[in-house]
């Protein structure tokens, strides 16, 4: 068995389709080291493990926000007959059930692993972009009175530039 598979490569068959995090039946078939239609038939043959929010069918319109997210182009004759499968990450946890080689666990391990590595990193993201958020709130509060500050002092600039009167006799 082959495990010389990174996390960041099996990160990088991991796309987001219908606001979802998704792996494609091909994708997990070369990973697991079976044919595609092996691992789709191994998965119609225990439908009822795969509700829809495990896994669904591309579209067509989904294929193509896919090809643009992967950077593919069209292919001509030859491809393949049938949209993709796309396997959520349940779906995919739910594969470990119907797949049952050692080569099928220690993936999935392996995919499970780099579903929670994109969490801990959407998490991080969230945590700065509320951060700077709240940096922003405070530092926007200060301009504000950075800002009557700068006025106060342009106020007395003006008042000192102003002729003073004199105060006293003068011989002009």
């Amino acid at each position: 068995m082959t495990k010389n598979i990174s996390i960041n490569s099996i990160e990088s068959k991991i796309y987001l389709l219908r606001g979802q995090k998704v792996m494609l039946d091909k994708d997990l078939a070369g990973l697991y080291a079976v044919p595609t239609k092996s691992l789709n038939l191994a998965v119609h043959r225990n439908i009822k493990r795969f509700p829809d929010d495990f896994m669904f069918r591309l579209s067509a319109k989904d294929y193509a926000a896919l090809r643009f997210q992967i950077e593919t182009s069209k292919k001509g004759r030859g491809g393949a007959r049938y949209l993709p499968y796309a396997f959520t990450e349940n779906g995919v946890a739910m594969l470990s059930s119907v797949l049952r080689s050692e080569k099928a666990i220690w993936m999935n391990i392996q995919i499970m692993r780099a579903f929670t590595q994109i969490k801990q990193i959407a998490l991080t993201h969230k945590e700065l972009s509320l951060k700077l958020k709240d940096l922003e709130q405070k530092v926007g509060k200060h301009d504000e009175d950075i800002h009557e500050i700068i006025k106060a002092i342009q106020q007395l600039v003006i008042q000192e530039q102003k002729p003073k009167r004199r105060i006293g006799f003068h011989a002009d």
